[in-house]
């Protein structure tokens, strides 16, 4: 999806911090692992104690500088984010309007390597992830990458549009209370957990949708009319990242009974859902009898 050229950005809406450089024996194959096995997991079920990472603030006079127009965020990835998280913010208020609740904007963070959160220790190996304790949004940018190496996700911007609205579909779970469903802590293919992550799918979806008619403060659109290679490419991202795919790339058999964020087939299912409708009351993954 790209951005209207001429649409302005807000870099205040995003932050960038640095934790500190981690290491992994066996190198990006090592790293790739690790995201194979935590790619969006629930940050309170993966975070981990990996030595003591700090965090420290960068001033936002860099990410402001460069990250002024849509152009920017059509060129970098970093402005991509910023522009990603402007969209986000204009139509959440309206869709959560739909919900019955009120929206709130969550921080969102680029990081890297080790760095504190409100739900423990967070780590770039774990791909992005959203921290209901703090209700941030957390981005290290090299994933992306990774993600198309190591995954198969396809290229294009929307792919990574499709993982910032994912995250930000946790936060709507935060706001309506559907973020407590997992603590049963069942895994399957019907489980709360998948429902959970579903859901997450279905609300990127529906910003997807509706991402053409949120404008900017200058009247502007953020992004430009979805093309048809645009649907293909997030359709495919969520192929990649389905729970089956990533246990035959990561070298073993396919066991639903460990599901926790849903098939190929499902993840694609439920973004369309949300893409077609266009409405986020279409997503209530917990009220259908299969998912």
């Amino acid at each position: 999806m790209t951005f209207n050229p001429n649409s302005q950005l807000d870099s205040s809406q995003v932050s960038r911090g640095r934790g500190k450089p981690v290491m992994i024996g066996g190198g990006i194959g090592g790293v790739a692992l690790l995201v194979l096995g935590l790619i969006f997991f629930g940050p309170e079920a993966v975070l981990n104690q990996l030595g003591s990472g700090e965090q420290s603030q960068q001033t936002q006079d860099d990410l402001a500088e460069k990250c002024r127009t849509g152009a920017d965020a059509n060129r970098d990835v970093e402005c991509r984010i910023v522009g990603t998280v402007n969209s986000l913010n204009d139509y959440w208020p309206t869709g959560t309007r739909e919900l019955g609740k009120q929206y709130r904007n969550p921080s969102v963070e680029l990081t890297s390597g080790t760095w504190s959160t409100g739900c423990g220790q967070g780590n770039s190996n774990m791909g992005p992830f959203y921290c209901p304790a703090d209700e941030t949004a957390y981005f290290d940018t090299s994933f992306f990458e990774l993600m198309r190496q190591q995954l198969g996700a396809k290229e294009g911007p929307l792919p990574e549009e499709y993982v910032v609205a994912h995250e930000f579909g946790h936060h709507i779970q935060k706001i309506t209370g559907d973020i407590n469903r997992t603590r049963d802590g069942k895994t399957g293919p019907q489980s709360n957990a998948v429902r959970l992550e579903l859901q997450a799918d279905c609300y990127a979806g529906v910003w997807a949708a509706n991402a053409t008619k949120t404008h900017g403060p200058q009247g502007q659109p953020y992004l430009e009319p979805l093309k048809d290679s645009d649907i293909e490419a997030a359709l495919g991202t969520a192929e990649a990242i389905g729970d089956d795919h990533i246990q035959e790339t990561s070298g073993g058999r396919v066991t639903p009974e460990n599901f926790t964020h849903g098939s190929a087939e499902q993840r694609m299912t439920w973004f369309k859902r949300g893409y077609d409708s266009g409405s986020p009351t279409r997503c209530n993954t917990f009220d259908v009898d299969r998912v």
